[in-house]
């Protein structure tokens, strides 16, 4: 499994790195992007995998929520994957909608056609991305998983399904129950099919209800209540009665006046670095 870097640069005395690679599990070229502390120098250090939003690519995080400080202080990598395949043979919403196709993958591994071929997001986060990471770069398998939006729905139902596998969960902004809400609605129908019961492996919600609160990773959650797509699309009521309900311990933080924006990861994304380090030592 090799991989071609494409950029590079300093900061905080680490490196910010951009790398391509040919994916067998999406069948295309990817990109992601990778922040390696100074404590890679000496040695493997663990990483937080970040998953992005609808629109996103591997690059916003990397240039807006200045993460970089914090994980450079903290020794921790981060790893950030696009939101997608991508590519001229990958398919894409006919209309050339933002919430379906290229940059919303939805992180679920597409049955239906024609995004089968392509679009395995699922498998790509969980196995292949990370069996390259550790055996090209100086990172460990101690792994905790964090994102925004789509990707915080991503980071909850990949950190719910593989406890094992991650140390820690955080989301900022995550579309909790996306079975019941019109983002969730159009993704799952149109890469998982009509019968709604092969919805429910990436539903957080339900799968924190089914958890009844054993082997849960710690869990933060932060959510703006000045965001405008928090009644309709993300709807956090529902993941925290959840959690009330089983005895997870997500901690579960509502942030007066903040949007759905980079500048609310900005402000609470050393909260979350330093979470992940206390639960990957």
């Amino acid at each position: 499994m090799s991989m071609t870097l494409k950029e590079e640069k300093k900061v905080f005395d680490g490196r910010q790195i951009r790398y391509e690679h040919v994916s067998n599990v999406l069948n295309c070229t990817m990109q992601f992007s990778v922040f390696l502390p100074p404590q890679a120098e000496q040695g493997p250090v663990p990483a937080v995998y970040w998953l992005s939003g609808l629109t996103c690519t591997d690059e916003n995080f990397s240039s807006k929520a200045g993460a970089q400080r914090v994980a450079a202080e903290l020794g921790l990598a981060l790893i950030i994957p696009d939101t997608s395949p991508r590519g001229d043979d990958v398919p894409d919403d006919a209309d050339g909608a933002y919430d379906f196709g290229k940059g919303a993958g939805f992180y679920v591994n597409a049955t239906e056609q024609p995004w089968a071929q392509h679009y395995r997001m699922y498998d790509y986060i969980v196995d292949e991305l990370p069996e390259l990471v550790e055996a090209n770069l100086p990172v460990t398998d101690a792994r905790a998983i964090s994102g925004h939006s789509m990707g915080g729905h991503g980071a909850l139902v990949i950190g719910l399904r593989n406890s094992d596998r991650y140390a820690s969960i955080s989301a900022f902004s995550p579309i909790v129950h996306p079975t019941a809400v019109p983002w969730g609605k159009k993704a799952f129908s149109g890469y998982l099919g009509s019968d709604e019961s092969s919805w429910q492996a990436y539903d957080a919600t339900l799968l924190l209800q089914a958890s009844e609160g054993k082997n849960v990773p710690p869990i933060l959650l932060d959510q703006g209540d000045a965001d405008n797509f928090l009644a309709e699309q993300l709807r956090t009521d529902f993941f925290r009665d959840a959690n009330e309900a089983v005895g997870a311990g997500a901690r579960i933080r509502m942030q007066p006046g903040y949007d759905h924006s980079y500048y609310f990861i900005a402000t609470f994304i050393e909260d979350h670095l330093r979470f992940h380090a206390s639960n990957l030592r």
